[in-house]
């Protein structure tokens, strides 16, 4: 399927690179690194990089992970390493990089990888175990990552603020033509309501009036910390319990960001979840109330980066994001996204949720 949006030439996007990593490209790599597979490779769950499970002579499994050309620099790539060594040094459960050949990250055949040992585990399933323990052990998991990401700020990495993560996705959609003709129109106005809402600092908060993102301490996050995100391992004499496996996303922002995606269900199972995270987050680290009101800015932002994501990776033609996503771009999916922002305008002036 050939991608709908023209490149900056006009011209229409040529093969991805993802189409030259080949299974022998994979090994290959590895080899260079000094790690020598024994042929089985078998690709991981990943639309943004492309991931390995590979098996090594030895019978060792290790994740081979091939970033995405052109998406982030060398230095924000060294600077998520570095964070989830640091990470691991004080003893939060996160599978970090290994450290081959003196470094974390390597180049082979024009890619940019990494290999982390391989852990097993299952995604928390929150919403339907309500498993207020589990939903605690998480919210102490966060909070011990947030001590760690407070102690000093990222230099490279991205800031989740309203202009990159709202205003500059809205923009290259519309340039790009990549909205239904029919509901660009609807989908601009409440796009452009629901961020001068955000940029105003929409909810009340009582005593302290508005909060908006501007108004929040920021500190090293995690950034998409979705139950998918989280394995679990049951808990027992060796460990287990809750570790992460992708600090891809890693940036700056209010510690809400780590704990609003893991809320699902009507507005009484949130809140109750919330409940229950806080009330883990809390025994080790303070949180400041304030960011709830942040909650819905965030999700709308999240809608609109997630559109233009679609967007830019379907008009840089990888024809992984046509098969899985071949609902991207029609118009009914604009119409949805119409309704959403829509219903985000209005659940911005509400209040917000109260732990």
């Amino acid at each position: 399927m050939h991608s709908p949006f023209p490149d900056a030439t006009g011209n229409t996007a040529a093969p991805h690179p993802y189409s030259l990593l080949t299974p022998d490209v994979v090994l290959d790599a590895l080899a260079r690194v000094g790690l020598h597979g024994d042929g089985r490779l078998m690709a991981l769950s990943s639309y943004e990089n492309r991931v390995y499970q590979a098996v090594l002579e030895d019978g060792q499994r290790v994740v081979a992970k091939f970033y995405r050309p052109g998406r982030w620099s060398r230095a924000q790539i060294l600077e998520e390493h570095a964070f989830a060594q640091e990470l691991h040094a004080a003893e939060v459960p996160v599978v970090a990089p290994l450290v081959l050949d003196g470094g974390t990250l390597h180049a082979h055949a024009g890619f940019e990888f990494s290999v982390s040992p391989w852990r097993g585990g299952r995604q928390p399933e929150l919403q339907e175990d309500q498993d207020w323990e589990m939903l605690e052990w998480i919210g102490r998991f966060i909070a011990r990552l947030h001590n760690v990401g407070a102690a000093r700020p990222f230099d490279h990495r991205p800031a989740l603020d309203l202009q990159r993560f709202g205003r500059a996705p809205r923009d290259w959609l519309l340039e790009h033509g990549a909205v239904a003709p029919e509901h660009a129109g609807a989908w601009r106005a409440a796009c452009d309501e629901a961020l001068e809402l955000i940029a105003r600092g929409p909810s009340s908060t009582g005593v302290s009036g508005t909060f908006g993102l501007q108004n929040a301490a920021l500190l090293r996050l995690h950034g998409d910390c979705h139950p998918g995100n989280i394995l679990w391992t049951p808990p027992d004499e060796t460990g287990g319990g809750p570790h992460f496996v992708d600090l891809d996303d890693a940036c700056t922002g209010p510690a809400v960001q780590d704990l609003w995606m893991l809320l699902s269900g009507e507005r009484r199972e949130r809140t109750l979840q919330l409940s229950a995270l806080l009330e883990g987050y809390e025994q080790l680290r303070p949180f400041d109330r304030r960011e709830l009101a942040l909650i819905e800015p965030l999700r709308t932002l999240r809608l609109i980066h997630y559109s233009a994501w679609l967007a830019r990776r379907v008009a840089g033609g990888d024809p992984i994001f046509a098969v899985n996503f071949p609902w991207f771009g029609t118009p009914d999916y604009w119409a949805g996204q119409v309704v959403l922002l829509q219903d985000q305008v209005e659940a911005m002036q509400e209040e917000p949720l109260a732990a």
